[in-house]
């Protein structure tokens, strides 16, 4: 078998490292090419023996690993308690990088990413990311990487077992970190990428695209020529009653990433909340930039939207031997009526072969380059070598 996952509730960490490296030995055997380890808050002391366990019994030839508030694993997912897991399998070569940000006159400067001529060539490459949310720039180091390196798509999430920073583990091999960033470099061969990446927004448009005619950074003043707060106003009275309450529970905008486009659906668009308004003039506010000329649509999620968005990505990229899924730690319980939602979705897409871990932000790719999410699933799908 290619790719292994297990989980354990076991309070105690040693007990708990020996079933999920014992289970993960059964399926793959020694020297996997990666191994991913995510433990929850209560295990972060022993992190550091944890990773040893599995250097010294599984032997990967890269261990990647970090804290989270909440763990799944198979079809199964476990929220704020107590619990490991562990995932394995033949990925193919996984160089090891460990990105540290500097400050510097325009903000900061990360360092450690290996230039292009370090790494084989092949048809695709990806970074697996894990990253401290306190200590690391996500934001900033993507968008470098769209205009420095933009063959590379980038995957992955950020640590969310702590609340202050200092409070994360992040595990590279043998070394256990307290901020920055750990990743792997994984390269493509034979005509066919490393993975296949999925990213879930799990947002529904509302009303129709529009352009913005009017903006200054983050603050949209008109749409399609009239104030934006006047067309979403609009966009309400249209709306029957149980929109209208989705969008006073949290409404946000979709920016159209791909403009040569004809027509937009949900893939096509990178969803941001809309922060605030300003009657006085019409305004409203925006997580993002929104440049004038760019096309925006009105979005809403609630768990019937999350789940069909789901599926549908799942389905349009086909089976897959394995996953790494990065979930939003407001999903789970927080959002579903049942739980397991996002664990059984994948695992049923990959015979089981799935973890990962609840994030305070997911990074995937949206059109042609990756982006920092929120409220979102992003997931690693990985196929048997050839």
């Amino acid at each position: 078998m290619p790719f292994a996952a297990s989980l354990s509730e076991h309070p105690v960490p040693a007990e708990a490292a020996g079933e999920v490296i014992g289970e993960v030995l059964e399926q793959v055997g020694p020297e996997p090419d990666l191994a991913v380890l995510f433990a929850t808050a209560p295990l972060t002391g022993a992190v550091e023996d944890i990773a040893g366990a599995v250097r010294s019994l599984l032997r990967p030839r890269t261990l990647l690993g970090a804290t989270a508030v909440s763990v799944l694993a198979g079809p199964r997912e476990v929220e704020e308690r107590s619990a490991l897991t562990l995932w394995a399998g033949s990925t193919g070569p996984a160089t090891p990088v460990r990105l540290e940000a500097e400050p510097d006159d325009d903000g900061y400067r990360v360092r450690g990413l290996p230039d292009r001529g370090d790494a084989a060539t092949g048809a695709g490459r990806t970074l697996l990311l894990l990253a401290d949310p306190f200590s690391f720039p996500v934001d900033a180091f993507l968008a470098s990487l769209a205009g420095d390196r933009p063959e590379l798509t980038t995957v992955g999430g950020l640590a969310s077992a702590a609340r202050g920073p200092g409070g994360n583990r992040l595990v590279l091999d043998h070394e256990l970190h307290h901020d920055g960033a750990v990743g792997v470099l994984l390269e493509g061969s034979q005509g066919s990428p490393p993975l296949v990446p999925v990213v879930s927004q799990g947002c529904r448009p509302l009303g129709e695209p529009m352009i913005v005619t009017r903006s200054e950074g983050h603050v949209i003043y008109e749409l399609a020529g009239r104030p934006a707060l006047e067309r979403l106003l609009e966009l309400a009275e249209r709306s029957d009653p149980a929109d209208r309450a989705r969008m006073q529970q949290g409404l946000h905008l979709g920016v159209v990433v791909d403009e040569a486009k004809a027509d937009f659906d949900r893939g096509d668009f990178l969803v941001r909340n809309v922060l605030g308004a300003d009657r006085s003039v019409g305004a409203m506010a925006v997580g993002d930039e929104v440049p004038v000329g760019t096309t925006v649509q009105f979005q809403v999620r609630d768990a019937a939207a999350a789940d069909d968005d789901l599926r549908q990505a799942l389905a349009g990229a086909g089976h897959a031997d394995g996953a790494l899924v990065f979930t939003c730690n407001g999903r789970g319980t927080h959002l579903f009526d049942q739980p397991h939602h996002d664990a059984g979705m994948v695992a049923a897409a990959t015979g089981g072969n799935c973890a990962g871990m609840f994030c305070a932000g997911e990074v995937g790719p949206v059109g042609s380059r990756s982006f920092l999410h929120g409220f979102t699933a992003s997931v690693a799908l990985f196929h048997e070598p050839a």
